[in-house]
């Protein structure tokens, strides 16, 4: 399976869950493929909305570029959503964090899965 076919399989995973749970969700289109910032998921219920970046790795830490975290913080304040990074490290429930929360290294910004089992918010946390 390509990089690209597992993130997307990834993201509507996250999709059926915030379904699930009575959140109307969706992929953003273009995501990542355009020059406006956009996330790769935009959920919400009447009260909510949430602008979320997801990444889905096997490895046992992940990697944002700073450029990918100040887009999803730029498309969540002129959207009026509250910005998320989500992140499934694999054989594992999805992470949640805000932007804040990431670890700063020299060019990027970092969650280990042992940081994300510590302080990552779970699902079932960020839709209450």
């Amino acid at each position: 399976m390509s990089r690209k076919s597992k993130g997307i399989n990834a993201e509507r995973e996250l999709i059926h869950l915030f379904w699930k749970n009575g959140w109307a969700a969706t992929r953003v289109a273009g995501s990542g493929a355009i020059k406006y910032p956009t996330p790769d998921i935009v959920a919400g219920i009447q009260t909510r909305k949430l602008a979320v970046e997801c990444k889905s790795t096997k490895d046992t830490s992940y990697y944002f570029t700073k450029e990918e975290v100040d887009q999803l913080k730029e498309f969540s304040e002129k959207f009026g959503a509250e910005p998320w990074l989500a992140i499934r490290f694999n054989g594992m429930k999805w992470f949640f964090f805000n932007p804040e929360d990431l670890r700063e290294t020299e060019k990027s910004l970092m969650i280990s899965l042992e940081y994300a089992k510590t302080k990552g918010l779970l699902f079932e946390e960020v839709i209450k």
